[in-house]
């Protein structure tokens, strides 16, 4: 069954918990990537990001047993890598005190792999402006407004995971969502009169890095 390459998280975690370490294996394989992007975020810098993963896998094998799928896989592991990456912060700015962190790394946020097809030089240079609205504001929201808006609008995650995730409450998360999309909307309509546009503009703009 490990070898299906369809498998379920839940039927991986599940064999995990019985004792089968490829099937953690599986997950790691898996989740990796998102995670060291999602570290990435936090510390800024690669081999930070390599050990907060590092670290994460770590806490997330050793506290398997306890894990009692009421969330999925992934938002669980998510709590465990912020948590790690936020230690691993604390650790590092009692090593370098001056040293100022921000959420998101600016080589690895999200941003626009390819441009749309557009007609005019004007179009593209409109459509430029866009890009570099959205990523720029985006990094300067404060870390619980990125969060939660990256969650949301990049992520996909629903506000109940995202209050799970984050340990806050839904209310929060949604407050947190709408006062960032609103920061995002009135930057933007100073490039472009449509601003947000029912949000579309995050997801076309903060691409995942490949």
């Amino acid at each position: 069954m490990i070898s299906d390459p369809d498998i379920s998280d839940l039927s991986l975690v599940r064999c995990a918990q019985s004792g089968e370490t490829r099937a953690f294996d599986r997950l790691v394989l898996r989740y990796r990537p998102r995670v060291v992007e999602l570290a990435m975020r936090y510390t800024r810098n690669r081999a930070d990001a390599e050990d907060a993963t590092q670290e994460a896998f770590i806490r997330a094998y050793g506290g398997l047993q306890h894990f009692r799928l009421e969330s999925t896989f992934y938002t669980w592991l998510y709590r465990i890598a912020s948590n790690c990456a936020r230690s691993l912060l604390k650790a590092r700015a009692r090593d370098l005190p001056s040293d100022t962190v921000d959420f998101a790394d600016g080589d690895t946020v999200r941003r626009p792999t390819r441009l749309q097809e557009v007609a005019t030089p004007e179009e593209l240079t409109r459509t430029d402006d866009i890009h570099g609205v959205v990523n720029a504001t985006l990094e300067g929201l404060s870390k619980e407004y990125r969060a939660a808006i990256t969650l949301r609008e990049i992520e996909g995650l629903s506000y109940k995971d995202i209050a799970s995730a984050m340990s806050i409450p839904v209310g929060t998360v949604r407050s947190r969502v709408f006062r960032a999309r609103d920061i995002i909307d009135h930057q933007l309509r100073r490039v472009y009169d449509g601003g947000l546009g029912r949000h579309a503009a995050i997801r076309r703009t903060a691409r995942r890095a490949d």
